[in-house]
């Protein structure tokens, strides 16, 4: 079974200052925690999106939960790479066999951008899937609202 998940906010920054934010590898920490801290692969630490080579297996990022207990594993792979609006990432987890997690920005009126993500997963475990959507709908849900909250701190920095 796939499961497909779907989430969009709206911030007060303008798409170009998002992306610096988004695609950071300080942005992307700040949008975990403090529930989740995500290590990068060996030797990526310094990359951000739009340095990393794309179709390329990067390597284990690991999750851990309050930043200690590793819990979960990302096997990196950015196959689609739209500087400043968009990428692609398909990935296998310890506990999917596929998970795929599309962001994109668009500008919209007054200057801020809609942050969209969708996630699709085919989790392992074949009953998996209505706890599979609650803890990455939950997820991700927390990461916007952790994004939205930079964004209106931030209103000149990326």
């Amino acid at each position: 079974m796939v499961v497909v998940v779907e989430v969009a906010s709206t911030v007060p920054l303008p798409r170009e200052a998002v992306w610096e934010r988004v695609a950071s590898v300080a942005g992307i920490q700040h949008e975990m925690l403090p529930w989740l801290l995500m290590s990068m692969p060996r030797g990526t630490e310094h990359l951000d999106v739009d340095t990393l080579p794309v179709g390329q297996p990067l390597g284990k990022a690991w999750l851990r939960l309050l930043g200690v207990l590793p819990v979960e594993y990302d096997d990196l792979t950015v196959v689609e790479l739209e500087p400043g609006r968009r990428f692609r990432e398909v990935s296998r987890m310890l506990s999917a066999r596929r998970w795929e997690h599309e962001r994109t920005l668009s500008s919209v009126d007054d200057g801020a951008t809609q942050v969209h993500d969708r996630l699709t997963i085919e989790p392992r475990l074949r009953h998996g899937a209505g706890a599979t959507r609650a803890v990455v709908t939950a997820i991700f849900r927390h990461r916007h609202r952790r994004l939205a909250r930079w964004c209106a701190e931030h209103p000149t920095s990326p």
